[in-house]
């Protein structure tokens, strides 16, 4: 008996270790309920598959330095819903179902896809942009599978997210340049 119990909590205790959390992750659920995605004029939509948007997630408390990316980057959609991308369920390792977790949206220029993440159009001076990090509320997942629940509204992990903008970043060479003029410009003053 004593065996048997020792194993029923090793086993709970495994299937607790795999626990993950889950969201849907989408910014528009409809007409009215939408956290748009724009250019850096704060007007015109994303659109197309040259933008990316990824979720960055970690256990509430979180610094958002320290957020890592999750699920895939998934492209913009056209017309009237540029702005938004496709919803899908995506699992955050890193918190259990029930449990809020901090989470930021992060969207980048990928270059017609030469960007696969956004660290790497940051370091190469595409346009990028990030909501305000935020803290959801329990995420759903969980044996037996609770709900992801959706991203805007009452009921939803997501509700705190806000729209944003991109805004061009300076590139590497160009900062570089910046520097060297300014060199220059102390050295003939000396």
């Amino acid at each position: 008996m004593r065996k048997l119990a020792i194993a029923l909590l090793i086993a709970c205790t495994t299937a607790s270790a795999f626990a993950q959390g889950t969201v849907f992750f989408a910014n528009r659920l409809s007409s009215s309920i939408f956290a748009k995605v724009t250019m850096p004029d704060g007007t015109t939509g994303l659109s197309g598959t040259g933008y990316s948007a990824q979720l960055f997630a970690g256990p509430a408390g979180t610094a958002d330095n320290a957020l890592s990316p999750v699920g895939t980057a998934l492209t913009f959609r056209t017309g009237a819903a540029a702005g938004a991308w496709s919803g899908v369920e995506v699992a955050i390792a890193s918190v259990a179902p029930g449990v809020a977790a901090r989470l930021q949206v992060r969207a980048w220029d990928n270059n017609s896809g030469a960007y696969t993440t956004f660290a790497m159009a940051a370091a190469g001076g595409a346009m990028v942009g990030s909501s305000a990090a935020f803290d959801s509320l329990p995420l759903g997942g969980g044996n037996p599978p609770t709900p992801a629940p959706n991203i805007v509204g009452n009921a939803d992990p997501l509700n705190n997210m806000a729209g944003f903008s991109l805004v061009p970043e300076p590139s590497v060479i160009a900062l570089g340049a910046l520097g060297v003029v300014g060199l220059l410009l102390r050295r003939r003053k000396a």
